[in-house]
């Protein structure tokens, strides 16, 4: 038997596509399946940090309740209340211009 003969080339060649396609096939199969895993990572990772963004959220709201004397609350609420009567007032009185100058 000649090793280079096309009839035994030709029966390797047939019996190594399918060999050739299965490899493909496979490889393909691993790729699909890993960019589904990293989708779903990336999913956990976006839920994991809006949870943890909440949480801070909660925290610094806890904190604010908690350590922030009540007095100071009231101060800082009447001082943006008098700043905003003060606006309010300033606004008034250039409506008044504008509606003189008409």
């Amino acid at each position: 038997m000649d090793p280079i003969n096309p009839s035994s080339l030709l029966w390797i060649n047939a019996a190594q596509a399918p060999v050739i396609a299965g490899l493909y096939w496979l490889l393909h199969g691993i790729k699909r399946d890993m960019d589904k895993r990293i989708d779903r990572g990336d999913l956990r990772q976006l839920d994991g940090l809006s949870r943890t963004r909440d949480e801070l959220a909660a925290f610094k709201l806890e904190v604010a309740r908690t350590y922030v004397p009540l007095s100071l609350i009231r101060d800082v609420d009447r001082r943006l209340s008098e700043q905003l009567l003060r606006i309010e007032t300033k606004l008034e009185d250039l409506r008044r211009e504008q509606d003189n100058h008409k």
